[in-house]
């Protein structure tokens, strides 16, 4: 016993300095140039103006060894990985996401296969418990896509004013990225330094449609490229793209006002069967742990899990009304 408690709090340990290791590194200069260098690489994808030359760009590192680098650069999706990490406003390589998922992954499935051995509990411990950090991730990105919408509106106000006053349009967006909070001040510092760094205008904005996906910005970038085509008053477009917007958030929260009852009622229905089973396993342990002691079991354990997972998804989705 006082070997297997000092093995669990030596992994404790590990994951906790890792965690910190991962989310508190700094960024490192030339992780900034490789950053900057790929809007580049972004328009000789889409075959844009400054498309000659491209190939003595360096690809960007998704992992500090370079033998690890090698093999994520063959496959597709640490690429796509590397964008879902910057979205969320993390700066950690690709490589040490999936570290972290695949230590605690194997972490969990020992210390489960020691004291629950039946298949598949250690496998299926070991594969939620490996989720959580992309679940943080996925969180962390749609709460600063969430803060990036609703302060939208007053840095289209900004830009605006900025027209109005004479300033050039370009010179609204060093306004955007000195003045606004985050995240929008980071997003547009960047389309800023893109387009002062040579990158035509019409490739920042859309680069910018890429790193922030979201429906808004879409219709801001391309209010600005038909205005730039057919002429028209710049300032009176984006008014009304601030006012449509909110309008959409005063129609979002009237839903989320109206759908309280129901959202609640969703928590609780996912959450009684796993509470209801904690409980029990507190004051019961001898009528629970049959679920674990008898072979039918894992299996029971296992139908039961993947119908509450279901129903959960189904539900969820039946209470969220998109705006």
């Amino acid at each position: 016993m006082v070997l297997l408690i000092s093995f669990l709090t030596f992994v404790l340990l590990t994951l906790v300095l890792g965690l910190l290791w991962v989310y508190l590194q700094a960024e490192k200069p030339q992780d900034v140039v490789r950053r900057r260098v790929e809007a580049v690489r972004k328009v000789e994808a889409r075959g844009g103006e400054m498309a000659l030359g491209m190939d003595l760009l360096r690809d960007e590192t998704l992992s500090s060894v370079p033998a690890i680098n090698r093999v994520l650069l063959s496959w597709a999706w640490p690429a796509q990985l590397r964008e879902f990490l910057r979205q969320a406003g993390l700066t950690i390589k690709p490589a040490k996401l999936i570290s972290l998922c695949l230590v605690a992954a194997l972490v969990t499935y020992l210390v489960v296969a020691h004291f629950l051995p039946r298949f598949p509990v250690p496998l299926v411990s070991a594969v939620g418990i490996g989720l959580i950090p992309v679940a943080i991730v996925a969180f962390l990105r749609k709460r600063r896509f969430r803060q990036f919408e609703e302060r939208f509106p007053e840095v289209l106000d900004l830009l605006g004013r900025a027209i109005r006053s004479g300033h050039a349009f370009t010179t609204g967006l060093e306004m955007i990225a000195k003045e606004s909070p985050e995240p929008i001040a980071g997003e547009f510092r960047i389309t800023f330094d893109e387009q002062n760094f040579g990158l035509p205008l019409r490739d920042a904005l859309l680069n910018l449609t890429e790193r922030v996906p979201l429906i808004d910005v879409q219709f801001f970038v391309t209010a600005l490229l038909i205005q730039k085509e057919t002429g028209g008053n710049l300032a009176e477009i984006l008014d009304g793209l601030a006012h449509v917007i909110r309008d959409r958030f005063r129609i979002y929260r009237d839903v989320q006002t109206k759908t309280a009852q129901g959202r609640l009622t969703a928590a609780i229905l996912i959450g009684l069967p796993p509470f209801m089973m904690a409980t029990l396993g507190a004051l019961n342990p001898h009528y629970i742990g049959t679920l674990f002691t008898d072979p039918r079991g894992p299996v029971i354990l296992m139908i039961a899990g993947s119908l509450q997972v279901i129903g959960s998804v189904i539900l969820w989705k039946v209470i969220h009304i998109e705006v």
